[in-house]
């Protein structure tokens, strides 16, 4: 593993329990940051601290991301024990099952675009300031290919990960000569728990579209989100990092 030098930094990761999040953290952690989970599920955040625990300072928050409320006492104890943030990495997501447009139901819908792209927008809302307000940060926001290409038997999916890379990109420009970088991870599916939300003829819809014949390891993400949230990332602001074994080249 290459280590990089996150030493002194402090990185907040969402849905940071499991798959993806857990993952980046013990990445993060090996580079020498410290890091806070938010999670909406208590018991997944107590073991994924214990297995963390070994690597170096793990904090974890309970958190509804969609709350504005919530996130703001998390950003306001994450300062309070930490003194800064300096990492910010928008991970939690869900599909939402699986239907066409027309079958997908208006709640479920919407709550996936609460989860997905409203929430990221209420995290960059309470922490982007503290950022600025010391001259440094890093955001790292995990779409999907899916935002690109629009999958189908998943509108409510694409649509949200594909208004996170806009996000991404305004943000991105907003924050551009203040020394806060945000940039995008457009993975190809992972096989982790957000399979269990979907149909086995979808998950191997996505395995077809990877010309390398396999899904990514969360590995192989971690190692690209701890770069975009180093130092060495320093002249990359609204870009989106494709992830997908081949299946995007564009």
């Amino acid at each position: 593993m290459n280590k990089l030098d996150l030493e002194g930094r402090v990185a907040v990761i969402t849905g940071g329990a499991q798959g993806i999040g857990l993952a980046t953290a013990e990445r993060l952690l090996q580079s020498g940051a410290a890091v806070v989970l938010w999670d909406i599920d208590a018991a997944l955040l107590a073991s994924a601290r214990e297995a963390l625990s070994g690597f170096g300072r793990v904090d974890t928050h309970v958190v509804e991301l969609t709350d504005e409320g919530a996130v703001e006492a998390a950003t306001g104890a994450v300062l309070r024990g930490h003194g800064r943030v300096d990492v910010l990495v928008n991970n939690a997501g869900i599909t939402g099952g699986n239907g066409t447009t027309w079958e997908l139901a208006p709640d479920v819908w919407r709550r996936v675009i609460e989860v997905n792209l409203v929430a990221p927008y209420l995290t960059c809302r309470a922490v982007v300031p503290h950022m600025l307000q010391r001259g440094y940060g890093r955001i790292v926001n995990i779409a999907s290919v899916a935002a690109k290409e629009g999958n189908p038997n998943a509108s409510h999916y694409s649509a949200s990960k594909a208004g996170l890379i806009a996000l991404t990109k305004s943000l991105a420009k907003e924050t551009a000569t203040r020394g806060v970088l945000v940039n995008a991870v457009t993975p190809a599916a992972a096989k982790t728990a957000i399979f269990d939300q979907m149909s086995a003829q979808h998950i191997a819809f996505m395995l077809s579209k990877i010309p390398m014949g396999r899904f990514v390891q969360v590995q192989e993400i971690a190692a690209m989100v701890a770069w975009l949230a180093s130092e060495d990332c320093s002249f990359s602001t609204g870009a989106v990092f494709d992830i997908s074994g081949g299946r995007a080249t564009y």
